[in-house]
């Protein structure tokens, strides 16, 4: 039997890390517990009233953060406030998959596309492996906002 699992990011601002993912992703941060959300309504916004509300002092409101896949197929998105900054390679990171079913150079302009779209968002673009048939189709390897590397393949 499989199991259901999350993500887990240590970031230093949850809530800017997880706008990034959300955005890069598709996802979307979920309503806080027992809240409707009106169609438009700013989820962020939401979550600001509701730790307001239960008392969590404004110094703690931004260690923790996630968003969902809206259609429920994907993994949720966790992320927690750490005290330390990134500083080594990940040993699991995410690969994002943005060119899936193409080949060669029609496959590394949809991945420079995505590129292009995740630096306007805060990304970083650290470089681009080449097709290398019969196994390599090509990536290129980026980091978010806070250093933790990914790929879009």
């Amino acid at each position: 039997m499989s199991r259901s699992f999350q993500v887990t990011f240590d970031a230093r601002d949850p809530r800017a890390l997880s706008s990034f993912w959300r955005d890069a992703l598709g996802y979307v941060h979920p309503a806080p517990p027992g809240v409707v959300l009106s169609e438009g309504a700013d989820p962020l916004a939401a979550w600001d009233d509701f730790l307001a509300r239960i008392g969590v002092p404004e110094d703690q409101r931004n260690s923790k953060s996630a968003i969902e896949d809206p259609g429920g197929r994907g993994p949720r998105v966790f992320f927690q406030q750490v005290p330390e900054d990134k500083v080594a390679k990940n040993r699991v990171h995410l690969d994002i998959r943005s060119a899936p079913g193409l080949e060669g150079e029609e496959r590394m302009a949809a991945l420079e596309a995505e590129s292009d779209r995740l630096v306007a968002l805060g990304a970083t673009r650290v470089r681009r492996d080449e097709p290398a048939p019969p196994l390599g189709a090509g990536h290129l390897v980026m980091t978010d906002p806070e250093g933790n590397e990914f790929c879009l393949d």
